[in-house]
């Protein structure tokens, strides 16, 4: 393979073994129970964000141009190619900013990883719910550990890590869904990685951002069904030290680690270290929510008597989420951690009946959100990844006084994963008033069954409103 690349490729080969070889068989039992709540969830959040505007706008674009009607679009009548469906649906999943979150590889991993492989299920090769299961553990360890290759800083330089390191699970779920073989599994990866690419400026209000997961998902079964067919890819795409993945995306050599893309490869599951969400915002604003809870429950302080709030965290968090706001759109009210304290400490909660489109610019919000300042703690950003999401929340009140509580992980966090009952209870939520209860509760059946279906399709078919 070497006349397609520039030289050593082991770590390259080593995911594309691992991706190839997987069998149901070689998965925990432990890892199996959660991908399934993973997965229900990620569907949940898809089939809520299957009617917001940014999710019709975009259907109604590919609708005019793809006449394909293969592929089913979650949550509704519409169905396109499967390129397009994954582009729409990975779109869907990351819509509103309620999907799963791995914190230590950056990464929304439901959102880039289903999409292409369901799209496979459906249309492409029967797949037997054991190997569905594979195919999805397979994306799912494979994106998380390219996070964890590159650090935090490749997102703290500007990239989004959802539409550059997302690419692999999504090739990699794929490729193993068709049944690629290790060496056609390496094409599929060095395809998806050469089409890596998404700006963190896409946050401050741009519809653009929700779509990144969308094109990784896309771009990731583009690299299996190409490779498939025979068409080559980079050989050497983590590797490769001029114009591979690493290097380009990283300042220099000593930012990333290869080590990391195989490490524990089979032993430990990156999978039990996805997190949920359960609030509506980036994954980054949820420990400090929790500790202004936990504050509060211990002093139920009045808003005429809070002098301000000072949130210590790590240098990714003052850049990702703690900006001054303004009001940009629905995306950077989310984003933007002052405003997501602000709207806790009015509404009570941080969920989708708090994020209409008149709360962008709602004033008593912007106002509160003034007394939220957000401030590197260098201790914190030395810690590094592992614990780029800790905090310290000093709240000032009035009357001189300053209650403090640190929190590393928020709920539904690998610490701290949810039961399946709350993540049941919120796929209910999110998916009321798309999927009639009866076709609710068939779906909810079918992914934690998952292993005893015959033909994936069963699952696939219950996506779509009929």
């Amino acid at each position: 393979m070497s006349e397609h690349g520039s030289g050593d490729n082991t770590q390259t080969r080593a995911l594309a073994s691992f991706i190839a070889g997987l069998r149901y068989e070689d998965i925990p039992r432990e890892v199996i129970e959660r991908i399934k709540l993973l997965m229900l969830d990620s569907i949940g959040c898809a089939l809520y964000g299957a009617e917001l505007e940014w999710c019709r706008i975009l259907r109604s674009s590919l609708e005019s141009l793809d006449a394909t009607r293969t592929t089913s679009v979650w949550g509704t009548k519409h169905r396109l190619s499967s390129p397009h469906a994954a582009l729409l649906n990975g779109t869907q999943v990351q819509g509103f900013e309620l999907d799963d979150v791995h914190r230590q590889g950056v990464l929304h991993v439901g959102a880039v990883t289903l999409p292409g492989l369901i799209a496979v299920a459906e249309s492409h090769r029967n797949i037997s719910g054991r190997d569905f299961l594979a195919a999805a553990v397979a994306g799912y360890e494979t994106g998380p550990r390219v996070g964890l290759c590159m650090g935090q800083e490749h997102i703290g330089q500007g990239w989004h890590s959802g539409a550059t390191v997302g690419v692999f699970s999504a090739a990699a779920a794929a490729a193993r869904g068709l049944g690629l073989d290790a060496d056609k599994t390496v094409h599929a990866l060095g395809i998806a990685g050469t089409q890596s690419a998404g700006l963190m400026a896409a946050q401050y209000g741009a519809m653009v951002k929700r779509m990144h997961a969308g094109r990784s998902a896309q771009s990731g079964l583009y690299g299996a069904l190409l490779a498939k067919d025979g068409f080559t890819g980079i050989v050497d795409i983590f590797e490769a030290p001029y114009g591979g993945f690493c290097t380009t995306f990283s300042r220099s050599t000593d930012r990333f680690n290869l080590a990391k893309l195989s490490e524990g490869l089979g032993q430990r599951f990156e999978t039990m270290r996805v997190s949920l969400k359960f609030y509506s915002c980036v994954g980054s604003n949820h420990t400090t929510l929790d500790a202004i809870r936990d504050i509060r429950a211990r002093l139920a302080f009045a808003l005429d008597e809070l002098s301000k709030i000072v949130v210590h965290g790590s240098r990714v968090t003052v850049d990702h989420v703690g900006w001054p706001y303004k009001p940009q759109g629905l995306t950077s009210a989310q984003l933007n951690l002052p405003f997501c304290v602000a709207t806790l400490l009015l509404e009570g909660d941080v969920s989708v009946d708090q994020f209409k489109p008149e709360a962008v610019d709602d004033a008593a919000r912007i106002a509160l959100s003034r007394k939220v300042e957000v401030i590197e703690d260098p201790a914190i950003t030395a810690q590094g990844s592992n614990f780029r999401h800790k905090v310290r929340v000093d709240v000032h009140l009035a009357d001189g006084s300053v209650h403090s509580e640190t929190r590393e992980a928020p709920r539904g966090s690998e610490t701290s994963f949810a039961s399946a009952d709350d993540i049941v209870d919120k796929f209910r939520k999110l998916s009321r008033g798309v999927l009639p209860a009866g076709q609710q509760q068939k779906l909810i059946d079918a992914m934690l069954n998952l292993e005893t279906l015959a033909d994936a399709r069963e699952l696939t078919a219950l996506l779509a409103v009929v």
